[in-house]
């Protein structure tokens, strides 16, 4: 079996047919393992774990089916959906049981995204907990190159898949070497840090957050061979980052915006370029304003607020305080401060009679108590005490929603629905739409990845 990137699901998937004592070469480009980990949040979901029974939550897998098709509104695939929901309490124990240690505090809620009706989604105790899973997966991968079932080889990247009568038999790396398999498992992760592929398949703009390594290779190099795809039309940003700096397109996830209203009531108005409001700020729903968001122009909004807000109303930005916020303006791109909003729209790029038209407008609705706009509830006070601020906002990126198109034992499929022999597909390759849909649901990007890695491994084994 030969594995194509080293990621969360090829990990899964080597160490898994490497338990049932087949061999495996897995190959990744990059100097280390790990693929989209080092980044993550490392959020894991299950219905009917062992820390949700012993915390005396009562969850089911229909129950997990009904809360994403709930929040996906019915986008995400029924078929691959249930297979990873089944897979995911046994991945869960397993990582608890080679070492992952739960934050105490989980299963919980989170709210980052649409919630969950039920506390399923569990991190590490240290966040972001991505490494803390990579820690397992290592340990795990380094017993079976010891005992000589898993040839790890890194620094090592593949050009194209090799064919022989319409079946996959193998792979052609960037060096011109051939390697045979009757077995190619694509786990090359999605294309969050591919400005042209991203443009062409998603159609917007790219501040990601993906690991750099994160380039497409393996859609590219199943598409050449006549592989269809899936989850076009499906791509839904994160609300809200930083712009990056220095022509970086990762985004600053330590300093980003607070924008979860029930966590933190805003006192500030959300504008656009031309300087107008598009939402209720106070909007509890993160999954409605990411759906809203996309029709706002470049889909970019400044955060506008005064003095008082800043005093009153913090951490505006994750990691920095009131006095460190201030200290930022004009120091890092996307962060500005002026003595009057004419200065502030210059600085930040946005209208500026539309910036100063839409602040009184909110102001008269602060003096009346009622939103006649949008409805907003939380009016704590009027834009009118400078300094006044403007903080820029770009829709992040964390995962990319099209990919490979497969069948539910995850074989790659041609454009016109027959499987491609040899080929499977697991992680972000097949894209996240697969069992999000167009939405985010929690823990439903790095457990599938695994769960589809161990799925997949099994199937091969048991029918080798």
């Amino acid at each position: 079996m030969i594995v194509v990137g080293a990621g969360p699901a090829g990990l899964a998937c080597a160490i898994t047919a490497a338990d049932a004592g087949a061999h495996v070469l897995l190959l990744e480009k990059a100097a280390d393992v790990g693929g989209a980990l080092p980044y993550s949040g490392g959020h894991l979901s299950a219905a009917g774990s062992a820390l949700q029974r012993a915390a005396g939550i009562a969850d089911s897998l229909d129950a997990h089916f009904a809360d994403i098709q709930r929040i996906s509104r019915g986008t995400a695939r029924e078929d691959l959906t249930r297979a990873s929901l089944a897979e995911q309490p046994a991945v869960l124990d397993w990582l608890v049981g080679h070492g992952f240690q739960p934050d105490p505090a989980t299963p919980r809620i989170v709210y980052g995204h649409e919630p969950y009706r039920t506390p399923r989604t569990v991190h590490a105790v240290d966040m972001p907990g991505g490494p803390a899973i990579l820690a397992v997966l290592r340990r795990l991968l380094d017993a079976h190159r010891a005992a000589g079932r898993i040839d790890l080889r890194l620094g090592t990247a593949v050009r194209s898949l090799l064919t022989d009568g319409g079946r996959v038999v193998g792979v052609t790396l960037d060096d011109g070497l051939r390697l045979l398999d009757p077995a190619v498992v694509l786990a090359t992760g999605g294309f969050g840090h591919s400005p042209e592929l991203f443009a062409e398949l998603e159609g917007a703009p790219l501040t990601t957050s993906a690991s750099p390594t994160a380039t497409g290779d393996g859609l590219l190099m199943a598409r050449a061979i006549g592989a269809g795809l899936q989850g076009l039309g499906r791509y839904i940003p994160t609300f809200g980052g930083l712009p990056p700096v220095d022509g970086d397109l990762r985004v600053d996830w330590t300093h980003r915006p607070h924008l979860v209203a029930p966590e933190r009531p805003p006192w500030e108005i959300y504008v656009d370029r031309h300087g107008r409001r598009w939402i209720a700020e106070d909007d509890p729903s993160i999954d409605h304003k990411e759906r809203v968001l996309t029709g706002v122009d470049r889909m970019t909004f400044w955060m506008v607020f005064d003095a008082r807000a800043l005093r009153s109303s913090h951490p505006m930005v994750h990691g920095w305080t009131p006095a460190e916020l201030d200290a930022a303006c004009g120091r890092r791109r996307g962060v500005h401060r002026a003595a009057d909003l004419a200065t502030l729209a210059a600085l930040a790029g946005i209208d500026a009679t539309g910036l100063r038209d839409t602040v009184a407008r909110y102001n008269a609705f602060v003096a009346a108590g009622r939103d006649d706009d949008f409805a907003r509830a939380h009016l704590p006070a009027p834009v009118a005490e400078p300094p006044y601020y403007a903080i820029e906002n770009h829709p992040v990126t964390l995962i990319t929603f099209a990919g490979l198109d497969v069948d539910d034992r995850l074989r790659v499929r041609r454009a016109d629905g027959t499987t491609i022999p040899g080929l499977y597909a697991i992680g972000e390759v097949i894209g996240s739409a697969a069992v999000n849909g167009n939405a985010f649901c929690s823990g439903m990007c790095l457990t599938p990845a695994l769960a589809f890695g161990r799925l997949v491994a099994r199937d091969l084994v048991r029918s080798a």
